[in-house]
């Protein structure tokens, strides 16, 4: 069986169940995503396979609308499901241990700020007795505009105060409001205490206490004794004595800390409670009145599905965390004869991560060559003459053909790899032509790429990263600094797969760039297994006449990152002056079909110069004139003035992104 025979029998064979391993769906997917039998990316709302949304169904829908990627999908089944999980797991832990306290989550606005997923978060844990938290003067106005007439919705307060920021929360409170702002530094205590003389009342307030237990991970050193936030033990008892000689130590109510973000080791959080709680009941037979403990944020996901102790994934489920907060808080109040204290948890990045994917279009690619241009080669050989063609050139030449004739890989490989170096070192001495340059580079990357063609699974260590370093660039429409700026800014590794031909074998391997003028604008970590990988398992790009299109179009083919609802919308930036995407929020309806619940249209370029301090129209009266003058010139043609004007006054109210 020939090869080009070869790979028809393993296109023949391969499944969608073998793409839903290789990408790893039920490893990081939280049984939210999967792959249908037409090879498409399915979504489940409520984590039930038989009520799904078809990702490509919606790309082609929005598309019917004029709406085309990129495009942040958000879904808001996934997030009502993943807040409902939070709660019932807390529950069946309160109720396993037989808890005396309440559990509430309240969500970080800083998350994910934008509005319409504040509101459902809102609007679904009113039900649930959820809250928010807000950690700035911005983030403080949101939340109590989105608690209008909610008053016994639990909103925290932390960050950085000046003394407006606190007696704003103090009026609330005497308004009604559910709200406990929480000191961070000692001379928040200060301005708290002026304020409650001001206003003659006893403000419910908390306290951020500065732990010892050592953090881990990214955000390791945002805790501990030099953490950023928080009161250490002695300032803390400094504070008690502070509050109960101006009579205020009945408004310490609540017991704040901050674990970490994305806490991935279990351990980590089982100390940190352990010592929140010896401080928590310390306070209370000190005569502090409390009630509550804020945990904090830190509850991670699983981005490369590895269950592991690792930067980008974790080692525990919902249910182990929410059971070890749960009975660990017990244990050491009972064994201190202290009531049991609500918990509070600041969990953000498991609400919503989930509910965002970002989709965008391959743009093209760039694939080094796996037989070399016959005709570029036999022009190098002889463009001199035979005495004059360089040595490493036809050293070059001999390897490839030693290859075909079954020689040894490894050894050729380490021999074309010396001649392509000496070559480039000619080349920059001026001894060979850009011709024999360009040749020279053809066998090379023919000649690696027939080496891990054919032998894979056998390559030494040396030669290990060969796959990676011969690998194709995918060149897609979306900004890296933009929509998924923790890859570029911290290294995260997200998911990122095709949403379709899923029933085809992917035979390339690729890194991804983004449309930014930048080096950096690339995404070449991915999850692995175990590791993680320098380049993505993708499919060949198809050219024909698709879409009624000439027979060079290049057929649409498109690729999701997943689990992109935190953090990812609001951290990105305008790099090259790309905005916002489109951003969707699609519903699954009861009768099996989904719909658009929102629609958020992406920044136009007039909007993204308005940002940096640009006129569009005066820059469109200024460019209008010079096409003017040059049509009146005869340097422009009467049709080619209307295309230029054309592109003038639609690409200033367009898309940023590339259409």
């Amino acid at each position: 069986m020939n090869q080009a025979e070869d790979a028809r029998q393993e296109s023949r064979t391969w499944t969608t169940e073998d793409s839903a391993e290789l990408y790893g769906l039920a490893n990081w997917g939280g049984g939210y995503f999967g792959v249908s039998q037409e090879g498409t990316v399915e979504v489940y709302p409520e984590c039930d396979p038989s009520r799904k949304i078809d990702l490509l169904e919606v790309i082609e829908g929005l598309e019917a609308r004029d709406l085309y990627p990129p495009v942040v999908i958000r879904f808001s089944g996934i997030l009502a499901h993943r807040m409902a999980e939070l709660r019932r797991s807390f529950d069946e832990a309160i109720e396993e241990v037989e808890y005396q306290g309440k559990y509430s989550c309240v969500y970080p606005i800083k998350v994910n700020q934008q509005r319409h997923i504040c509101e459902e978060i809102r609007d679904l844990g009113r039900t649930m007795g959820f809250g928010l938290e807000a950690g700035s003067k911005p983030e403080l106005l949101a939340g109590l505009a989105l608690t209008e007439g909610l008053s016994d919705m639990p909103f925290i307060c932390n960050g950085f105060k000046d003394a407006e920021f606190i007696e704003t929360a103090i009026l609330a409170a005497k308004m009604g409001r559910n709200i406990i702002p929480v000191v961070e530094q000692t001379q928040e205590l200060g301005l708290l205490i002026q304020s409650a003389r001001t206003h003659n009342v006893t403000p419910r307030f908390g306290i951020r206490a500065k732990l010892a237990s050592g953090g881990i991970g990214r955000w390791a050193d945002s805790v501990g004794f030099r953490g950023k936030f928080g009161l250490s033990v002695s300032q803390i008892l400094s504070s008690v004595d502070w509050l109960r000689s101006e009579g205020l130590l009945d408004g310490l109510r609540l017991l704040h800390c901050h674990i970490g973000s994305q806490i991935f080791d279990i351990r980590t959080l089982k100390y940190a409670v352990n010592e929140l709680t010896q401080i928590y009941v310390d306070l209370v037979k000190l005569g502090a009145p409390m009630g509550t403990m804020d945990l904090g944020g830190g509850l991670g996901i699983d981005y490369d599905g590895s269950a592991s102790a690792t930067q980008s994934s974790v080692n525990y489920t919902l249910e182990q965390y929410a059971t070890d907060v749960v009975y660990r808080v017990k244990s050491i109040c009972d064994d201190a004869g202290v009531p049991h204290p609500d918990i509070i948890t600041e969990s953000g990045r498991a609400l919503v991560a989930h509910s965002g994917v970002l989709v965008f279009q391959v743009l093209g690619s760039r694939v080094f060559p796996e037989e070399p241009n016959g005709d570029l080669v036999d022009r190098a050989l002889h463009e001199v003459p035979d005495d004059e063609v360089p040595q490493p050139l036809i050293d070059l030449v001999d390897a490839y053909q030693r290859l075909l004739e079954g020689g040894d890989a490894i050894e050729t490989y380490h021999d074309a790899e010396h001649a392509l170096n000496e070559a480039m070192s000619l080349f920059n001495l001026g001894y060979i032509t850009i011709t024999a340059r360009a040749a020279s580079e053809e066998l090379y990357w023919a000649i690696g790429n027939r080496v891990v063609k054919e032998h894979r699974e056998e390559l030494p260590e040396e030669l290990a990263d060969l796959p990676d370093r011969l690998g194709d660039i995918y060149f897609s429409n979306f900004s890296l600094f933009q929509s998924l700026i923790d890859a570029w800014g911290i290294d995260q590794i997200f998911p990122i797969i095709p949403i379709h031909r899923l029933d085809e074998r992917p035979t390339r391997r690729a890194i991804l760039a983004d449309v930014t003028c930048d080096s950096d604008g690339r995404v070449d970590r991915f999850p692995g297994d175990g590791e993680p990988q320098n380049t993505l398992a993708l499919h060949p790009l198809k050219h024909g006449s698709a879409n009624g299109g000439p027979s060079g179009d290049q057929e649409p083919y498109y690729l999701a990152v997943f689990l992109t609802g935190a953090y990812q919308e609001t951290l990105g930036d305008l790099h090259n002056l790309f905005g916002d995407t489109h951003a969707v929020h699609v519903v699954l309806g009861e009768d099996g079909h989904w719909h658009l619940e929102e629609v958020v249209e992406g920044d136009t370029v007039r909007e993204v110069l308005q940002f940096v301090q640009f006129d569009p129209d005066g820059m469109r009266r200024s460019l209008r004139r010079e096409i003017e003058a040059a049509l009146a010139a005869k340097r422009l043609t009467l049709q080619e003035a209307v295309s230029m004007r054309r592109f003038l006054d639609q690409g200033i109210d367009g898309y940023t992104y590339l259409e």
